[in-house]
């Protein structure tokens, strides 16, 4: 478990920029350590912990790219199409039984190995058949439709970094490159709580003033795609002496702790306090709406994030905090939230001096990707997260957006 010190972010400002957040969770928090082997087939979302470097060439011997005839380039006519007489077959898994001489063509199939002597194919639909001949027509350049051995990943070469964390993708290429198991840096253990009275748990009784609590499954579901043990580690009430002993004694047997609701300015806000009072509060307020109030802090050596309340707010703001932090410390490789430009459909203004992440539908019109806000702006509706399709992202300097102005949007698929 990454044991931080309670001044390890020592950030003096009163409101934390998201990239000033970011640059001191890069700068500062050391990946947690461990690793271990792992079997391929087990790999997908487990971060590499060493570097994998090919000790075979991809693909390993020179073949056909296509279904056609080998042969030697140096036999063509330029100009003009070349008779070359068939002189043998060669399947996919299987050698030529000889090598290919002047003047002949050799039947091969995709990923066939290339016949000796020949350095050139040419595609079956290309060809026209004179007896035991093929016809191959002209234009053809040196080493057509071959692909040389290393083509893809040549010997010795890194062909997954240390810290990519593994998909499919990665899974094919570790596979084709012979690997069985992987090493693989260990899962951060990152703890879940949601506070306050007036929640109650999903499927229980709810009280007269409570409502059922969803950040908490919000945040359990974001973590199910990003590389961690998660735990549900329930509701703390709103108790400032309950609140500060639940997250050192969650600190632990934890890498990270995420919390919910009470880290704003209200009486019954403890979180703040509680992080105060088992170590060093970092930050408490962030410089993006929704997401104002989120605390960074240290407890017991623990990093501990505590999200706001309103469930949109918690989203953005664990999207910029707590993404980033827990792929720190499971050694994975920095990965920006993706961003793509659209057409702004709507009028819109807001402050200088913040970020703020407006929820847009999208929608294709003649070719184009048009984005439109959805009606309702609270950080509270829930609902919204389902009916939209992504987050405009506004910089600082921007005052208004008017239709027609281009926009970057984040978008939820994949995400939420």
């Amino acid at each position: 478990m990454a044991q931080l010190s309670d001044d390890c972010f020592a950030f003096g400002g009163a409101l934390m920029s998201v990239e000033q957040a970011q640059a001191l969770i890069a700068e500062r928090i050391p990946p947690a350590e461990g690793e271990a082997m792992v079997a391929l087939t087990a790999a997908r979302g487990r971060v590499l912990a060493r570097d994998l470097v090919a000790e075979t060439p991809l693909p390993p011997f020179t073949n056909a790219a296509v279904d056609g005839w080998a042969f030697r380039h140096a036999d063509l006519r330029p100009g003009a199409p070349t008779r070359l007489l068939e002189a043998g077959r060669v399947a996919a898994g299987h050698l030529a039984a000889r090598p290919v001489a002047a003047g002949e063509a050799m039947r091969v199939f995709t990923g066939a190995p290339m016949p000796p002597g020949a350095d050139s194919c040419v595609m079956q639909e290309d060809v026209t058949r004179d007896g035991p001949a093929i016809l191959v027509p002209p234009g053809l350049k040196p080493g057509a439709n071959a692909r040389p051995a290393g083509e893809d990943v040549p010997r010795g070469t890194v062909a997954l970094p240390a810290g990519r964390l593994i998909g499919p993708a990665e899974a094919g290429l570790a596979a084709a490159l012979g690997q069985a198991v992987v090493a693989v840096r260990r899962l951060p253990r990152v703890g879940v709580f949601s506070t306050g009275d007036e929640l109650a748990e999903p499927g229980g009784a709810l009280g007269p003033a409570q409502t059922f609590d969803s950040n908490r499954f919000t945040l359990l579901a974001l973590l199910g795609g990003l590389p961690c043990v998660a735990s549900d580690l329930g509701i703390l009430p709103d108790d400032p002496a309950r609140t500060a002993a639940a997250l050192a004694e969650a600190a632990k047997s934890h890498d990270l702790l995420l919390t919910s609701g009470g880290v704003s300015t209200g009486e019954e806000d403890h979180v703040r306090a509680a992080i105060e009072a088992s170590g060093r509060l970092v930050f408490w307020r962030l410089a993006v709406k929704p997401g104002r109030p989120a605390a960074m802090g240290v407890v017991a050596g623990t990093p501990v994030i505590g999200l706001p309340g309103n469930p949109v707010a918690a989203v953005v703001c664990f999207l910029h905090l707590a993404r980033p932090l827990l792929l720190r410390l499971a050694g994975a490789e920095d990965r920006p939230m993706p961003r793509f430009a659209v057409t702004a459909d709507f009028a819109y203004r807001k402050k200088a001096g913040r970020r703020e992440y407006v929820r847009v539908t999208l929608a294709t019109e003649a070719g184009e990707t048009i984005a439109r806000n959805f009606p309702r702006e609270g950080a509270g509706l829930l609902s919204s997260l389902t009916q939209s399709d992504g987050f405009a992202e506004l910089p600082e300097e921007v005052i208004a957006v008017a239709p027609g102005d281009r926009l970057l949007v984040m978008p939820f698929a994949g995400m939420l």
